[in-house]
C-alpha cells in the first residue's frame, strides 16, 4: 500500500508541477494606455522644468532691474550735483572751493553706492556715436575731428547691470 500511495503521490505531485509550468501567452502588443501615460509623464516633466528655468530667469532679472526706476529717479539727483559742482568751481573764494569739494565727496560717494546696485556711467567724450547709448541732439562741424565723433556731453547716460538706463544726450561732429 505504501508503494501504491508514493507513486500516486508522485503523479499527482508531476502532474501539478506541469499545470504550473505550463507556458502562459503574453500578450507583446505595447499597452497603449501605459505608453499614453508615460508621454503625458514626460510631457509634464518637461513642463515642470521649463517653468523652473523661467521662474529663475524671472527672479533673477526682478533681483537685477527691480529697482530700475528709483534709480533712475536718482540719476536725477547725480545731474543736479554735476551742475553745482560746475557752477561753483570756477568760484574763487576759499569758503565756496570748500563747499566745492564738500559736494563733489558726497557726489562720489553717491556714485560709488550707485555702482554697488549695478548702475554705471556710459562713457561718451571722444567716442564714436552709437544710437544704442547716445541721443545726438545735434551737429557740429569740428576740425580735427572724426565724423561722428562726441564733442560735448549735455548729459551723462547710465546703464543698469548691462541694460541702458538713460541714454547719454551728446554733440556728434559733423565735417561735411
Amino acid at each position: 500500500m505504501s508503494e501504491e500511495t508514493t507513486s500516486t503521490d508522485k503523479d499527482k505531485v508531476e502532474q501539478d508541477f506541469n499545470e504550473e509550468t505550463e507556458p502562459v501567452a503574453i500578450d507583446s502588443t505595447p499597452n497603449k494606455e501605459g505608453e499614453d501615460f508615460k508621454a503625458k509623464y514626460y510631457y509634464l516633466a518637461a513642463e515642470v522644468d521649463n517653468m523652473r528655468k523661467r521662474f529663475e530667469r524671472e527672479k533673477e532679472n526682478l533681483l537685477k532691474f527691480g529697482n530700475e526706476k528709483v534709480l533712475s529717479n536718482l540719476v536725477g539727483v547725480v545731474d543736479n550735483f554735476d551742475l553745482t559742482v560746475s557752477a561753483l568751481k570756477n568760484d574763487n573764494d576759499d569758503k565756496v572751493q570748500n563747499i566745492v569739494k564738500g559736494i563733489d565727496m558726497i557726489r562720489n560717494q553717491f556714485l560709488d553706492v550707485l555702482k554697488q546696485s549695478g548702475l554705471t556711467q556710459v562713457e561718451s567724450l571722444g567716442k564714436i556715436f552709437d544710437p544704442n547709448f547716445h541721443e545726438a541732439v545735434a551737429q557740429q562741424p569740428a576740425p580735427g575731428k572724426e565724423d561722428q565723433e562726441i564733442i560735448t556731453e549735455y548729459q551723462r547716460g547710465y546703464l543698469l547691470n548691462g541694460r541702458l538706463l538713460r541714454a547719454a544726450k551728446v554733440v556728434v561732429a559733423n565735417n561735411n
